[in-house]
């Protein structure tokens, strides 16, 4: 009887024994990767031929563990994250751009309209090669941003390669003060408004309802063209917000994170204020991620008709973790967006329910000849003799946009034939 005891002591200790060596080892394994970056700091730190401080050196590893993830990720320092939190409300000085990375290839992905960059031509798509000299190949977006800004008035000179391009060529913009009104509105005969959405920060939707007020003030809207082109996102409760100015009820968007119980629905209330006026949105390569949102939306919902071409594919929900003790922050992509059908936009963007590209009018001559072009509407005309040019009518400017933009004449066609087509479908 003892011997079997004494047996089943030793078992049981041979089993704790075995137990708590598995348990080590799993500990060891994890401290592993902490013990080797140890080691390589104090490695870089004793034999690297510049002297780097520790802080440095730790920040710099966080900023490549955040780079690695995915373009979007980033850690941001104090001056950074101030910053950043800057650029939500208010005004900030630098060129109106949106960048991204590609590939570790810094993009364009949309110069912000009548901004310092818009005007100098970059596109979306664009590759800035060079930021004042410095090449940005394995720059960080944050660096990157940190360049490109800088007090108003200064110059910087980017490097670009356009997409149709074989060379690339080099660009001074002088940097302004990069104001965040977000909606342009403007009213063209038979009562149709074209809303110009250019960002999403965090008075967008309520820029848009003033917008809609102010030229329901000359007569009732007829339509709407909701133009989203070269709008690179922004945020996303006013993407939602904005949607549900048009959509009764339902689904806008859901957002879905690692685990399946991380998704969070918004979605669309109705109201006596809704608008149901025949609807027709633009977009193009430079619209991304709130835009996306917005387009998809209305268009899973069969609310408006999407026209343009096909969208950026920026389908990802960056969260913003902050401010930490020391000032810092860091952007984490924390979930992927999708549309109320379930569509994810990641990589692949909104296709158009109409594909028209966008063409370029280099020569007056090519304008259609229905929009009919007065002395006063050319370019350095001479003054009427009072010591100034005569300022443009509402008309006039409408005429301007009309004559220069082929998607945008056929968004306003469309827009006022939906309540046709519709009849005849339901006929």
């Amino acid at each position: 009887m003892r011997g079997l005891r004494l047996f089943a002591c030793l078992a049981l200790l041979m089993s704790l024994t075995i137990f708590c060596g598995d348990t080590m080892a799993v500990e060891q394994s994890d401290y592993m990767p902490f013990k080797r970056f140890s080691q390589i700091l104090d490695l870089v730190e004793q034999h690297y031929v510049l002297d780097i401080s520790r802080k440095e050196l730790i920040d710099d590893a966080i900023k490549g563990m955040l780079q690695q993830l995915d373009p979007h990720s980033a850690y941001m320092d104090s001056e950074e994250f101030k910053e950043m939190r800057e650029n939500t409300m208010g005004e900030f000085p630098g060129i109106g751009v949106e960048i991204g990375m590609d590939n570790s290839r810094l993009i364009v992905v949309s110069p912000i309209e009548d901004t310092p960059a818009y005007k100098a031509g970059l596109r979306s798509g664009d590759l800035i090669l060079e930021i004042d000299g410095v090449s940005t190949q394995d720059m960080s977006m944050i660096d990157a941003v940190k360049r490109i800004r800088g007090p108003e008035g200064t110059p910087v000179v980017l490097t670009i390669l356009h997409a149709e391009s074989q060379a690339p060529e080099r660009v001074t913009i002088v940097r302004g003060i990069i104001p965040l009104l977000s909606v342009k509105g403007q009213l063209f005969d038979g009562g149709v408004l074209l809303a110009r959405v250019t960002r999403f920060h965090e008075d967008t939707t309520n820029e848009l309802v003033k917008a809609i007020k102010d030229a329901s003030k000359t007569g009732p809207i007829k339509g709407i063209v909701l133009d989203l082109r070269n709008n690179p996102g922004g945020l996303l409760d006013q993407a939602v917000s904005l949607s549900d100015l048009f959509i009764k009820e339902g689904l806008v968007t859901y957002i879905q994170g690692k685990n399946k119980a991380d998704r969070r629905d918004f979605s669309a209330t109705s109201k006596s204020s809704d608008l149901t006026v025949p609807m027709v949105v633009l977009i193009n390569a430079g619209s991304a991620s709130a835009s996306e949102i917005v387009a998809g939306a209305l268009q899973d919902h069969r609310r408006a008709l999407i026209v343009g071409e096909q969208s950026f594919g920026k389908g990802s929900v960056q969260t913003v973790i902050g401010p930490l003790p020391d000032g810092s922050g860091i952007k984490l992509t924390t979930a992927l967006y999708y549309t109320p059908k379930g569509r994810s936009i990641q990589a692949e963007g909104i296709v158009p329910d109409l594909v028209i590209p966008f063409q370029p009018i280099t020569d007056k001559a090519d304008a259609p000849d229905r929009f009919t072009l007065r002395e006063r509407d050319l370019s350095r005309h001479l003054a009427n003799g009072n010591g100034s040019k005569t300022p443009k009518t509402t008309e006039q400017k409408a005429v301007e946009l009309l004559a220069n933009d082929n998607q945008l004449r056929m968004a306003v066609e469309l827009v006022k034939g939906l309540p046709a087509i519709r009849q005849l479908q339901h006929q």
